[in-house]
């Protein structure tokens, strides 16, 4: 019997981006899983973190030199699947890295920029990325933290005395042992997302506190408390009252690269299956010889390819458009939305189909199963719920339909 192959995708990829994908899964495999084991559940792993930057992985995500140019949304798609295939660890690691830092790339001063982005890129300085809120996590602009002017300063454009930050954060990757964090906070510029502000606060800060969350999947993930925390303009990102759209750009560029990971993550199951129901002894033959196995099989492989391409068409339109639509471009965000519902919905499905085919082994503690099930269910949730992404897609859709009735001059859409 052979071993089955682990099976790409050829759209729109180059022989030589085939040959990187294959070369990561390798790496992944042979150098990241093994120092990956070994590091502690729950917890920042800062070995993983320098062998990602020493690789020059890191970099690919967080540039790491001027100019600081804005990461390709495909290779970072491509970056996240692969090594979701082979070492989840080092996938989750890299691309909270990237989420922390690309405020910092976006938006921040050259000073911030110097300051951090090299040392991410050479995993020598964790990035946090930090929006949720215990009453706002999906619904970004209904933050709460207050940056609340101080010494009677008004916060606009001629203050000087700056900020102080009070309230909490919380669900935040990376926290509490990041080395600084992209904070987002209520300035009150205006009402909803236009009074949001975005600051770099270094851990270190008098007032800043956190501590970690035991989570089913064992990620480094926790709670910050701002307890009337300075801040000045030295650390603001962007502009009082722009942090929304710092905030928007950012995830944007990651939410098809999150239904890249989770492709990778149904990829590695899928194989897994295949592998198993060619082996596995089955009433006379094997588990393959059944047409039950067999077409749920297809239906994984179907389903997955299906999301794989939708994921790369979002990387290639925002490619494309040089990331232009983050702040409320109505392609790229359905497109985005679209990819990581997909992706996520669909490797749900792929992991616990697997989990059906390999039967009660696959439940046990360490099998490569039992931690892909767990790893599976938290991408459906962060960086915009599967039915916030629903939202999305129909409030593009209808706003389409609205331009489009607007353009030839008919009302109430075409059934009207």
């Amino acid at each position: 019997m052979t071993t089955t192959p682990p099976s790409t995708s050829s759209f729109a990829l180059t022989p030589e981006q085939r040959a990187w994908c294959a070369r990561l899964r390798s790496l992944g495999a042979e150098r990241l899983a093994p120092l990956a084991a070994e590091g502690e559940a729950g917890r920042v792993d800062r070995a993983l973190l320098r062998e990602l930057g020493e690789l020059g992985l890191l970099a690919r995500v967080v540039p790491g030199a001027p100019p600081w140019r804005r990461v390709a949304a495909l290779d970072l798609c491509l970056l996240r699947e692969s090594l979701a295939y082979s070492c989840p660890e080092a996938e989750t690691a890299l691309a909270l890295q990237g989420l922390g830092a690309g405020p910092v790339a976006d938006a921040g001063t050259a000073e911030q920029q110097a300051r951090w982005l090299p040392a991410v890129a050479a995993g020598q300085a964790v990035a946090a990325f930090a929006l949720s809120e215990p009453d706002a996590g999906s619904d970004a602009a209904a933050l709460k933290l207050q940056a609340e002017p101080e010494a009677g300063g008004t916060g606009g454009p001629d203050d000087t005395d700056g900020w102080r930050l009070t309230g909490t954060k919380t669900w935040i990757s990376n926290a509490p042992w990041a080395d600084f964090y992209t904070v987002f906070a209520r300035t009150g510029e205006a009402p909803g997302p236009r009074g949001v502000t975005a600051f770099l606060v270094p851990a270190d800060r008098p007032g800043l506190s956190g501590e970690p969350l035991d989570m089913l999947a064992p990620h480094a993930l926790g709670t910050l408390t701002f307890d009337a925390v300075r801040v000045t303009r030295a650390d603001l990102l962007g502009e009082p009252g722009g942090g929304f759209g710092v905030a928007m750009r950012t995830l944007n560029l990651f939410r098809p690269s999150v239904g890249a990971f989770a492709v990778g993550m149904a990829q590695a199951a899928l194989d897994a299956s295949l592998t198993h129901a060619e082996r596995r002894s089955a009433f006379g033959g094997v588990l393959r010889d059944l047409q039950s196995v067999a077409h749920q099989l297809a239906e994984m492989a179907t389903r997955t390819e299906a999301a794989r391409l939708l994921v790369y068409a979002a990387a290639c339109a925002y490619d494309s458009s040089g990331g232009d639509g983050g702040d409320g471009g109505a392609d790229l965000v359905r497109r985005a939305a679209m990819a990581k519902l997909l992706a996520t919905e669909t490797a749900q499905y792929v992991v616990d189909a697997a989990v059906q085919i390999h039967g009660a082994a696959a439940l046990q503690r360490g099998h490569l199963l039992e931690r892909l099930y767990r790893e599976v269910r938290a991408p459906r949730i962060y960086e915009g719920a599967s039915e916030v992404q629903r939202s999305l897609i129909a409030k593009e859709l209808y706003r389409e339909l609205d331009r489009a009735a607007t353009e030839t001059g008919e009302t109430g859409g075409p059934h009207a």
